[in-house]
């Protein structure tokens, strides 16, 4: 029997009212759904009628500093607001964010199987180490720890992590009324580790998730972010907007993988893109003008002079970027700071030029036409080894996703390259994801 026809995994990457920087100011959008858990179920309902793999929600650990002039993230926790969206729907996926570097994996590892439990089987982890070093300073830290630290760090969290998921065997639970037995204690183990970070004895306080474990993802691209992928990662959010780079990052990852035991079809590598639809292409570029013009410079200049870790306000708007640090200098997000220089050395741009760029996607791919145009985009980077979907940016929401499933959906469905249907019932079975074996069945089993 021959296998099913290949098609993409797509998720909806909710950020307060879009992801363009400027959203916020734009008259099609309400700055009062930021605070409005209503919002996000709607958001998330018309996501799952549209048959998307998930949602996602992103987090930060940190004011933005610039906040006078603009949010940058959710206000809300996200784990928090994904078990009110999971209570409203029945089978999109939920994936929020937790870091490595600030949280505990007690209780990550607590948070996660109890989003799984209350989803029924749809929760994801989006594993990050925080690129924003301000966050030391709200968990008593002086200084964001050094990047290859932080991404050590990672490595045994997850791994501890894992293991209190996998600290309650199935069939613990018992429930035996009539005998007197809750669980089988025989069932429940204690996991006794003790690392370089961490000293866990375990067992977790609640029974293991119906996933195994939730979906692991991971959205670092520097070269530590790259291996700690092709190590542990089910989905990869990346930051690629050019064709080559992205090809080449899909191929350096996935041959990784093989070292780790893993198998290719065990990661989908999902790059954001920020579609920007018009009735003509002329239209579309009107509209991502349109957009660009409610930018505050100093907004841009902000942003742009964080993540290059240089103060860009003394330098003219309409001229080059200055000398800029060598990436081994940077010690908050690298893969986003590569992204930013190689955006300006590919097209050769001023920093006024450079902040319009990166104002709809923060140096995801931005790809403005028709929803023909932008389906032949996707199916180009889908079919030429760029990825296994797309992470969706839309610049403003709601409209700009409304947009998206009313015109561009039925355009990749007409080329069978998106679902009609759901197959499955869990995050696991969107992804085309195996159920992880629990070490202790394995055990029991020899």
């Amino acid at each position: 029997m021959s296998n099913p026809p290949r098609q993409m995994h797509l998720n909806l990457f909710i950020q307060g009212i879009g992801h363009h920087e400027a959203a916020w100011r734009h008259p099609g959008t309400d700055p009062a759904d930021m605070l409005d858990i209503g919002y996000y179920q709607r958001l998330s309902r018309q996501a799952e009628a549209a048959k998307l793999d998930a949602i996602f929600i992103a987090d930060a650990l940190a004011i933005n500093q610039n906040i006078e002039h603009g949010p940058f993230n959710n206000f809300f926790e996200p784990f928090t607001l994904l078990a009110a969206v999971a209570a409203v729907t029945s089978r999109i996926g939920v994936i929020g964010t937790a870091s490595t570097t600030y949280d505990e994996p007690y209780d990550v590892a607590r948070k996660l199987a109890s989003l799984d439990r209350i989803s029924h089987g749809r929760a994801g982890w989006n594993i990050v180490t925080s690129g924003n070093e301000r966050a030391a300073q709200n968990f008593g830290l002086d200084a964001h720890p050094e990047h290859s630290r932080r991404y050590a760090r990672a490595t045994e969290f997850v791994e501890v992590t894992c293991k209190l998921w996998e600290s309650w065997q199935d069939g613990a639970l018992l429930a035996d009324r009539a005998g007197g037995r809750f669980t089988d204690r025989t069932r429940i183990h204690d996991i006794n580790h003790v690392g370089e970070f961490f000293r866990v004895q375990g067992p977790l306080d609640f029974p293991g998730p119906p996933q195994g474990y939730p979906v692991l993802v991971q959205a670092g691209s520097s070269q530590d972010g790259k291996e700690f992928a092709a190590r542990f990662a089910e989905a990869i959010y990346t930051a690629q907007n050019n064709l080559d780079d992205a090809t080449a990052f899909y191929a350096d990852v996935k041959s990784r993988m093989v070292r780790y035991g893993r198998t290719a079809d065990q990661l989908c590598i999902l790059p954001g893109l920020a579609p920007i639809i018009g009735r003509t292409t002329a239209e579309a570029k009107e509209r991502e003008q349109e957009l660009n013009e409610y930018i505050l410079p100093h907004y841009g200049l902000h942003q742009l002079s964080q993540n290059l870790n240089v103060d860009l306000f003394s330098y003219p708007l309409d001229g080059p970027l200055p000398e800029l640090p060598p990436i081994e200098a940077i010690n908050g997000g690298k893969s986003r700071y590569q992204v930013f220089v190689d955006m300006a050395r590919r097209g050769n741009l001023t920093i006024r030029q450079l902040i319009h760029q990166i104002a709809f996607g923060r140096g995801h791919d931005t790809f403005a036409g028709t929803p023909s145009e932008i389906a032949d985009h996707m199916e180009e980077w889908f079919r030429n080894g760029a990825c296994d979907g797309f992470n969706l940016l839309p610049p403003n929401l709601p409209s700009d996703f409304t947009a998206f499933c009313e015109h561009v959906l039925p355009e990749l469905r007409r080329r069978g390259l998106f679902r009609t249907e759901y197959q499955g019932t869990t995050l696991r079975d969107h992804f085309g994801l195996r159920r992880p074996a629990n070490r202790f069945n394995l055990l029991a089993a020899q």
